[in-house]
């Protein structure tokens, strides 16, 4: 059939003739449009190629063969995806717009009819270019398609490569991989096959409309036969897919959030809702045969029918019969009737987090050793914190930093490492790489930024359990060039989460090097270094530079002379990014540490594989469960992580720090979800057994999954499914009691080497507490053996605490510190001074029966200002209850242990306002004792509402405070402003 307008569709003379533009713009839109068009495509071409480019640069330090094949999984797949559904889409639009078109009637209503004149306007402006409209508008529906569409390609390659978990859902008893594998795919597949036939039928009305199959007629819709066919067949299809649609949201009960049940299937769910769509499903099948059989027989009655019997269905059975059920069945004998239901949800939550293995200790909380017995016990502890990770890295900052081009994280680090000399016990470190963050101020142009400030250098490592005399950290590496005991390493750090910057590295051996490599004391006042690693793209053809300059949107990559044959640039070069592109498929802990291992520093970071399809399992955010005082934005990175309903810590991913290559090992017990990686993957990642024996003592608990884990357990300690339904025994994550933002943020986990009930000997371990919900005393503490090199990784084991008995809590225990007389007044004192205070992170330890709180003090000295300062540890907190003097406050841990349990007040104890060392004057205990008297006097006249009094204690308290640090600062030594970082010297790096 012809597609030439015939003479009745052409629009009337208007006598005017055609509006005519100007010659050069007529030639010039299509040149615009062309060179725009030639240009999205230059960087969509230099964008894939590029990334082919870097996929082809990253190494397996195991086998030596690069991750192009991921390139090629991921891009294919896409690609595929994109195609495939972009194709169908316009495939099927196209058909029903082309069909609609060969159905229009031959004659059609006059122009003179009222109802049509616009009808007309637009046919007569559109018909003449129908066949590129119709283009345009199927090329657009096909790209907005096909990118959808490759998006889903980790939903087909899953399908595609699926393991069983041998794990059956208990509602239809289907294997778990059924609902993460299958279930999506499905719920995609129908998803796109609804789409087609929307749009069909939009396609389908407007050429109806159009070309007069369908239209107004004496105010009621008109249709041509043909286009009564057509629509009802479309519509007819439409209706079937909602019964399969409807047959596959049977299995979605699994999922549901009704009711008692949190996620899973409740009483009303498999009683109500499961029968209800599968008779919404075999209703649908019923009405698309109505509509089927209106189409046959022409008849506008049948499919009104079903379409009547659809809504009416869908109302009453699928949203009265289990609202009904719900309220008059389940509501009025709730624990009766979801028990069966709260039982799944607990066994599939416990199993989905990995947390059906916690082994429970219960444990007293209140000691019954003698003072002797525990003073030996707490005498002996292996590893007790002193240094916060997230407070010593200013003082990391101030003493090592060296340059200011250098930095260090917020938080440290914990590890473990053999030093010489500790008889082969591993010691407890906080460790940091000196990161690069770019020139000087002012100095910051592109040669400087990209090929002179290329990498950082060194590594900062500090004994976690003790100090040096003047309370900083007691360093065991440091320096630049590095010096201490961890052993020779390449120190350049080329790779790293400082490192944010593409660089341009490398040239001939004959030439001599401008990347700045540490500062030194030679004339120039730095040495210099070329890049020698096996990392990054050659930049030195023409085509890769054009390409470079195209994607980094810099014309100096094309035009620099700098740039050489040799050249390569190195980009993606922070830890996590180049995980998450070597394996887009995993979830990332956000806290990559650096080892020194084989003489190389490396970068740990942990992989999860996590899934929200997990049947009958609760949903956790998980940047929300991530989020603490020290990490206040959650702490996930790779692939979006949302809410999830199972985690495995699957993955050990390693990247070195100087050739940027990456290694993906596979860690623990066998996980369903990596092994269907491993079927897209082949030969991505390594087996566990290929872990160098170096590396595996340095592998760790991952904390993210530890703090998932901890907000599980605070509801799911409970395993009865009465108790659960009443959430009376529920816990909750304290709130850091140290922080500034006191009560909004909860306090992180700690590594630490410990000895707890269960444990034979001690362990590095990551521990938590928690309190009960809405209250402040203690509850539970939480531990979970981080050893790798133990049989017993990865045991988590719960010490809740008698709940006919109060065990304080963090946020008490605190309390008490804070108003302990003899701490109160003294760092009272060094605050009015301007001494900064800063409490670091409170260790609970389960310690003889009872639990011991400890808590470093830090002082930032007044007179330092603001750069030169740092804080350096000064006092120590301990608190044991049950005790007659429960704190303790000096100035080393072992003399707060002696005064909580011997009651030894060590009476030479330094001030951490003279940092000098001197003693504290008689006088000036004398005038704090008086300060603290009158405080109390305060207090109490207060609470009886006599403010007056109240007013005059507080005023004789301020001078007594006043006369305090005048006698201090009388009798003090004069204090150093702050210790100068290392000077840098010449000796050769190892």
């Amino acid at each position: 059939m012809s597609f030439r307008p015939s003479p009745a569709d052409r629009p009337p003379p208007t006598g005017r003739a055609p509006l005519r533009l100007p010659r050069w713009p007529r030639y010039l839109v299509p040149i615009v449009a062309g060179l725009i068009a030639l240009g999205i495509l230059v960087t969509i071409v230099a964008g894939i190629w590029t990334d082919f480019l870097w996929y082809r640069s990253v190494h397996n330090m195991v086998t030596g063969t690069s991750y192009g094949s991921v390139f090629g999984v991921v891009y294919g797949t896409r690609w595929a995806l994109f195609f495939v559904v972009g194709l169908l889409m316009v495939a099927v639009t196209g058909l029903n717009a082309v069909l609609a078109y060969r159905l229009r009637p031959t004659y059609r209503p006059a122009r003179s009819t009222p109802e049509r004149p616009g009808v007309d306007l637009y046919r007569a402006a559109i018909d003449p270019h129908r066949r590129l409209i119709l283009g345009v508008v199927l090329a657009l529906i096909g790209v907005i398609s096909g990118v959808t569409a490759s998006g889903a390609w980790r939903t087909w390659l899953l399908f595609i490569n699926q393991v069983p978990f041998h794990e059956k859902d208990p509602q239809f008893h289907l294997d778990i991989s059924f609902f993460v594998f299958t279930y999506p795919f499905l719920r995609l597949v129908l998803s796109y096959l609804f789409a087609a036939v929307l749009l069909s039928l939009l396609a389908a009305v407007t050429v109806h409309i159009l070309y007069g199959g369908l239209g107004w007629q004496a105010r009621r819709p008109k249709a041509t036969t043909a286009a009564q066919v057509h629509l009802f067949i479309l519509v007819g299809i439409f209706v079937l897919l909602k019964g399969a649609a409807y047959w596959v949201d049977r299995w979605g009960i699994d999922f549901s959030q009704r009711g008692a049940v949190t996620t899973g299937a409740s009483y009303t769910d498999v009683n109500a809702v499961l029968p209800a769509k599968t008779i919404l499903a075999v209703i649908a099948v019923l009405c698309a045969l109505l509509f089927f059989a209106g189409a046959v027989r022409r008849s506008v009655m049948l499919p009104a029918v079903g379409f009547g019997l659809l809504v009416l269905s869908a109302i009453l059975v699928g949203g009265l019969y289990p609202a009904i059920i719900q309220q008059f069945v389940v509501k009025p004998n709730e624990l009766a009737k979801e028990t069966p239901y709260i039982k799944r949800e607990i066994h599939g939550t416990r199993l989905a987090y990995g947390v059906g293995g916690v082994k429970v200790i219960h444990y007293g909380g209140i000691s019954t050793e003698s003072s002797g017995t525990l003073a030996s016990q707490t005498a002996s502890l292996p590893g007790v914190r002193l240094m916060d990770p997230s407070v010593v890295s200013r003082t990391f900052q101030q003493l090592q930093q060296v340059k200011g081009f250098y930095q260090f994280p917020s938080v440290l680090s914990v590890d473990r490492y053999l030093l010489p000399g500790d008889g082969g016990v591993p010691q407890d470190l906080a460790l940091a790489v000196r990161g690069l963050s770019g020139p000087p101020p002012g100095q910051g142009n592109w040669i400087n930024t990209h090929l002179v400030y290329t990498h950082g250098f060194g590594i900062v490592a500090a004994k976690e359990n003790s100090i040096a005399a003047d309370g900083t950290p007691a360093f065991v590496e440091s320096n630049i060039p590095p010096h201490g005991e961890l052993g020779s390493f390449q120190p350049r750090v080329y790779f790293g989460p400082a490192e944010n910057n593409y660089v341009i590295v490398g040239g001939p051996g004959s030439r001599p090097g401008i990347e700045l490599d540490y500062p030194s004391t030679s004339a120039s006042g730095q040495q210099n270094y070329t890049y020698k690693g096996s990392g990054g793209v050659p930049i030195g053809s023409a085509l890769n530079r054009l390409l470079y300059a195209v994607k980094f949107r810099e014309l100096n990559i094309l035009l620099s002379g700098a740039i050489n044959g040799d050249s390569k640039i190195l980009y993606d070069r922070q830890p996590l990014a180049r995980v998450a592109k070597v394996a887009p498929f995993l979830t990332l802990d956000g806290s990559p540490y650096p080892v020194v291992v084989n003489h190389s520093i490396m970068w740990v970071v942990d992989g999860y594989t996590t899934t929200d399809l997990y049947p009958y399992s609760q949903r956790v955010d998980m940047p929300t469960a991530t989020t603490t005082s020290q990490t206040p934005n959650g702490n996930v990175a790779g692939q979006a992580a949302g809410p999830i309903n199972y985690v495995r810590n699957s993955v050990k991913a390693i990247v070195n720090a100087y050739n940027g290559d990456v290694t993906l090992y596979q860690w623990g017990p066998r996980d369903p979800l990596l092994q269907a990686w491993e079927n897209a993957f082949p030969g991505v990642i390594k087996p566990e057994s290929e872990i160098p024996s170096a590396l595996r003592p340095h592998l760790r608990y991952p904390p993210d999954q530890f703090e998932v884990q901890r907000q599980i357990l605070a509801q799911y300690h409970v395993t009865s499914a009465q108790a659960f339904y009443s959430g009376q025994n529920f816990w909750s994550v304290p709130n850091d009691p140290t922080g500034v933002v006191v009560n909004k943020l909860s306090q992180p986990p700690y590594y630490l080497t410990e000895k707890i009930p269960g444990y034979r000997q001690p362990e590095f371990s990551l521990t938590s507490t928690f309190v009960p919900r809405n209250r402040a005393n203690l509850a539970a503490v939480m531990v979970v053996d981080s050893n790798p090199t133990q049989r017993g990784y990865g045991t988590i084991r719960l010490l809740p605490l008698p709940q006919n008995a109060v065990t304080e809590g963090p946020s008490q225990v605190q309390g008490s510190f804070e108003s302990y007389a003899p701490a109160s007044a003294e760092l009272t004192l060094l605050r009015r001074g301007g001494s900064i205070v800063t409490l670091g992170n409170m260790i609970t330890l389960p310690v003889g029966g009872g639990l011991l709180y400890i808590e470093p003090v830090y002082v930032t000295a007044a007179a330092a200002g603001s750069t030169g300062s740092y804080p350096s540890l000064q006092r120590v907190f301990v608190y044991y209850g049950g005790r007659p003097n429960p704190v303790g406050f000096q100035p080393t841990l072992a003399g707060a242990l002696a005064q909580v349990f011997t009651g030894s007040q060590n009476p030479g104890v330094t001030s951490p306002g003279t940092a000098g060392g001197g003693a504290v004057s008689g006088q000036v205990r004398a005038d704090l004792k008086l300060a603290q008297q009158y405080y109390t006097q305060a207090q109490a006249a207060l609470k009886a509402g006599n403010l007056a009094d109240y007013a005059k204690f507080i005023n004789k308290m301020e001078q007594q405070i006043t006369n305090a640090q005048q006698a201090a600062n009388a009798s003090a030594t004069p204090s150093k402003s702050a210790r100068p970082g290392p000077s840098p010297s010449p000796s050769p790096s190892r």
